[in-house]
């Protein structure tokens, strides 16, 4: 394999490696659609259901920007290691591959290794979901095979025994972008399981965001313009960001004042980050000198 390529933010759409699945997947374009072989996929229906990814992936139509990726099943069981063992054989290039129940480096290396004379470009992903993961995350994300990181609240939650809410998931979601902000890869915060509850889904996105989480995942279609619209900046935040920007360039990387505040070093690297995330044309303009 490969040096990793790091996996995009955004939008991460995890669907069943089902018939129809993921050319639906593919038509609400998210960053990444990820077929599941792990929690979607009940242990009599694995074997079937790793043949039927592997033909979707291996075939699937022109997707746009969209990244193709596959959760797999833990590296410690039995149906992972069949499904490392045939995404060797697959030979599948450029795709994420989510690994889950990680709890140490040692783990993503043993992936890497297994898949690295066939797997080109591949962005090895770990899935973060239990307690004793949340105390190695600084030796589980100085793996030098990882390209990302996704919080699974879920199977965390059961683990600890606290409730799927705000409050109490705040330290693991906390630790888990502050840890993948200080490793230099992008960090996925955990879906939000409520289908009919559109504004908490607004809520626990921005909250993400708010977090420094890259991206947030949904377990369906009708989730993605929601996490959108809270990873993208508003308008304001545009405007705000290319004033702070165009003051710093103004003052040569002096401390200057911008919108009835001083703007030193990292209230800049912010601003920047900001027009990141709009998009590159906004990004140009302001460099180039917009005033």
């Amino acid at each position: 394999m490969t040096t990793p390529r790091t996996a995009p933010g955004g939008t991460w759409l995890i669907t069943p490696p089902s018939d129809g699945r993921l050319e639906a997947a593919l038509r609400a374009e998210p960053d990444v659609a990820l077929l599941d072989l792990e929690d979607s996929v009940p242990p009599f229906g694995k074997d079937t259901a790793r043949m039927a990814a592997l033909a979707h992936l291996g075939a699937a139509p022109v997707h746009g920007s969209t990244v193709l990726g596959l959760r797999v099943n833990a590296p410690g069981t039995v149906h992972g290691l069949k499904d490392l063992v045939a995404v060797a054989d697959a030979g599948l290039r450029d795709v994420v591959l989510l690994v889950p129940k990680v709890e140490s480096a040692r783990e993503l290396e043993l992936v890497a290794q297994a898949l690295k004379e066939t797997a080109t470009g591949l962005r090895v992903c770990a899935l973060i979901e239990t307690p004793r993961a949340l105390l190695r995350l600084d030796d589980i994300f100085a793996s030098p095979v990882l390209g990302g990181v996704v919080f699974g609240a879920a199977d965390y939650a059961a683990a600890t025994g606290c409730r799927r809410s705000s409050s109490s998931l705040q330290w693991a979601r906390s630790s888990i972008a502050a840890a993948a902000a200080a490793h230099g890869i992008p960090s996925i915060d955990s879906p939000y399981f409520d289908l009919a509850n559109l504004e908490g889904l607004r809520r626990d996105a921005q909250e993400a965001r708010d977090l420094g989480f890259a991206g947030k995942g949904a377990v369906h279609p009708d989730q993605l313009p929601a996490i959108r619209s809270a990873f993208c900046p508003t308008d304001q935040e545009v405007a705000q960001a290319q004033a702070v920007v165009s003051a710093a360039n103004r003052a040569g990387g002096q401390m200057v004042r911008a919108g009835g505040q001083m703007v030193g070093p990292p209230l800049v690297a912010a601003a920047r980050a900001v027009l990141d995330r709009a998009g590159s044309r906004t990004e140009r303009n302001v460099h180039g000198g917009v005033q």
